[in-house]
């Protein structure tokens, strides 16, 4: 459950998140504060903030996203991002039509958010 800081009552302003009764800090629009923080559970509470239903193919994604990261210290650009998905998973879920029909905010706001990974910059 997502909740203001001091708070039992979550609020649209999301700062914190309980996830198997830890409270894990998050930025006022999201963000997950300590990236070693990030669990599955937490991306389910980040998702549900996000209006997002976490399914299989969303999964695919943010696994993706988090080993680009692992991988090269950094966020994966979505044109880059595309063409890593393209070549694993083929045409059909490599466009950025597919991507938004995942993650309505996109790659960058909505599924990097969801994976725990840092906010990019010039990134709400």
């Amino acid at each position: 459950m997502l909740l203001p800081p001091g708070s039992a009552e979550p609020l649209e302003s999301i700062m914190q998140a309980e996830v198997n009764g830890k409270i894990i800090e998050l930025s006022e629009a999201g963000w997950l504060e300590n990236l070693s923080e990030w669990s599955e559970a937490l991306a389910y509470e980040i998702a549900k903030n996000e209006k997002v239903e976490l399914t299989p193919e969303h999964w695919d994604i943010i696994n993706e996203a988090r080993h680009f990261f692992e991988e090269n210290g950094k966020v994966c650009e979505p044109r880059a991002f595309s063409k890593i998905m393209k070549k694993k998973y083929g045409k059909d879920r490599s466009d950025s039509r597919y991507l938004y029909s995942l993650f309505p905010y996109g790659l960058v706001k909505s599924a990097n958010k969801i994976a725990g990974l840092p906010r990019p910059k010039g990134c709400s």
